[in-house]
């Protein structure tokens, strides 16, 4: 079973210029990460765009859906940036039901050596072939369905969403017959 890997960009593929202290895109880690983590799994990879997340439009995320419809694979892992993550499992929930696509990220880029990249990747490549079809979030070690993942940003971490607030049954003022 081939699995389509499909690069965004992200912090997950961002250089560091040490003249300039800013970060920027080469091209993507994929490869060399697959190499490192010993994987084992038949992939076919694509690099759809290299963008920060925050920098991503509708027609970004039209491009993934698209790329994902089209895809001869069934199962698809997503590297995309943390910031807006969430809007693009949202956007692409609904968009057709026969696949497993798993969004997967990282906090800190590949190439400051400490990145949480590769087991995140290892974790979205391992999910996308037990998963049934639908739209899922792999970050730290968790898995989320589309509709029930938040990024925290005070602590760093993806996390289940709270549950929608339910009206209160607490009738209030004087009660009447």
């Amino acid at each position: 079973m081939k699995l389509a890997v499909f690069a965004t960009g992200g912090t997950f593929d961002k250089e560091y210029n040490e003249l300039t202290g800013k970060l920027f895109f080469k091209q993507t880690h994929i490869p060399e990460m697959l190499t490192l983590g010993r994987s084992r799994v038949p992939v076919r990879i694509q690099v759809l765009m290299m963008k920060d997340s925050l920098d991503m439009t509708t027609a970004d995320r039209q491009k993934i859906a698209s790329a994902c419809r089209q895809a001869k694979e069934q199962r698809i892992v997503i590297t995309h940036g943390t910031d807006t993550m969430e809007r693009t499992a949202c956007f692409l929930a609904g968009k057709f039901s026969d696949k497993i696509v798993v969004l997967t990220g990282a906090m800190v880029p590949y190439k400051f050596g400490s990145s949480d990249g590769l087991f995140n990747l290892g974790s979205a490549l391992a999910l996308a072939q037990v998963l049934p079809p639908g739209i899922y979030v792999a970050m730290n070690g968790r898995c989320f369905a589309w509709d029930s993942v938040t990024k925290n940003r005070d602590i760093g971490v993806f996390e289940s969403k709270p549950p929608p607030a339910r009206p209160s049954m607490r009738r209030r003022g004087p009660h009447r017959s």
